[in-house]
């Protein structure tokens, strides 16, 4: 169960910290999300410190980690060291689009649309190339694409790019309409005050689930593992009734996801052992169904997820082997 109050988040940051210091290998995954957690919980100063200390070693992914302090600083009062981190960023140019965006929606949040706009475009020439993009990329475009329609400036080649790769039900021109964010169509205060409120709502989810440091993921196992699996702990057949069930229900759940507007899915994948572990870290029994959802985040937060979708002419996620766009990711899939 997700944490809800803040009293949860910081107790859940604690969890990720204890587990950080038994899995040193795993350090900057575990540290950043519980940096996300204290973030939640409103201990501002208690995200930035873990930051920082990962900052003070040698992470892997610095700006990622610099651009989500920038975001949080300029949340409690210190904007003028936020917008010297995120030109710092900018400076860098990270060959990874998720510091990018960061950085630009944290300017966004911030009414620096100009800023934004300069920034993603900053990315999108590193970035964009014309081969298939990945999905992190692909969201690069679309926010700006927003930012750029809030701006009234004219569609170019890729804003294009992004209308085409958009699968949404509603085009992004109309989803992006800044008349949503600026004007009802109505002279009632009361209504547009509504708006904005629900607007920014939106986009503190959005900021919030794209500030993970590990995607939303499923859990996914091989067909070996799930038979070990059902042999040992017969009452989670349930979940599994066949193996080609299994498979079906994990992409239709991140298609569902997806088309929800979720950002950051992946795919996290169980052996018996480790799940055996995990339950007796738990102090539970592995045939505890309950289990499996706790087991899938705190893979996850492990880094252990691969990302969702593949790109088409890429392996899919099965274990086929065969592409993504012939198997699970052809349209009758």
């Amino acid at each position: 169960m997700r944490p809800d109050t803040p009293a949860a988040h910081t107790t859940e940051a604690e969890r990720l910290l204890r587990t950080a210091d038994q899995y040193p290998g795993d350090r900057e995954p575990l540290y950043l999300q519980a940096a996300a957690h204290r973030e939640l919980a409103g201990d501002r100063p208690g995200a930035t410190a873990l930051y920082d200390t990962l900052l003070a070693g040698e992470p892997a992914d610095p700006h990622l980690i610099r651009a989500l302090k920038a975001a949080n600083l300029w949340e409690y009062g210190h904007e003028a060291e936020a917008r010297a981190i995120i030109d710092g960023v900018r400076q860098a140019k990270p060959s990874d689009a998720a510091p990018w965006q960061i950085a630009a929606e944290t300017l966004e949040a911030h009414d620096e649309l100009e800023a934004a706009e300069s920034a993603l475009t900053d990315a999108a020439t590193l970035l964009v190339t014309p081969d298939d993009l990945p999905h992190a990329t692909q969201s690069l475009l679309t926010a700006r694409h927003r930012i750029r329609r809030m701006l009234a400036l004219p569609h170019d080649d890729w804003d294009t790019r992004a209308d085409r790769l958009h699968t949404g039900t509603v085009g992004l021109d109309e989803l992006h309409d800044p008349k949503r964010l600026w004007s009802l169509g109505s002279s009632d205060p009361a209504e547009l005050q509504a708006e904005i409120t629900r607007l920014r709502s939106e986009l503190g989810t959005y900021r919030t689930a794209l500030s993970r440091p590990f995607p939303v993921a499923v859990l996914h196992w091989l067909e070996p593992e799930l038979d070990e699996l059902l042999a040992a702990y017969p009452e989670l057949e349930a979940e599994y009734p066949t193996y080609r069930a299994h498979l079906t229900d994990i992409e239709a759940s991140l298609r569902e996801l997806a088309a929800a507007g979720t950002p950051n899915l992946g795919i996290v994948r169980a052996t018996v052992p480790s799940y055996e572990a995990f339950a007796a870290s738990e102090s539970t029994t592995p045939s505890n169904a309950d289990l499996l959802p706790q087991y899938t985040t705190t893979l996850a937060a492990r880094a252990r997820a691969t990302p969702w979708p593949p790109l088409r002419d890429e392996e899919c996620w099965c274990g086929s082997g065969r592409i993504y766009g012939e198997c699970h990711g052809g349209t009758s899939a």
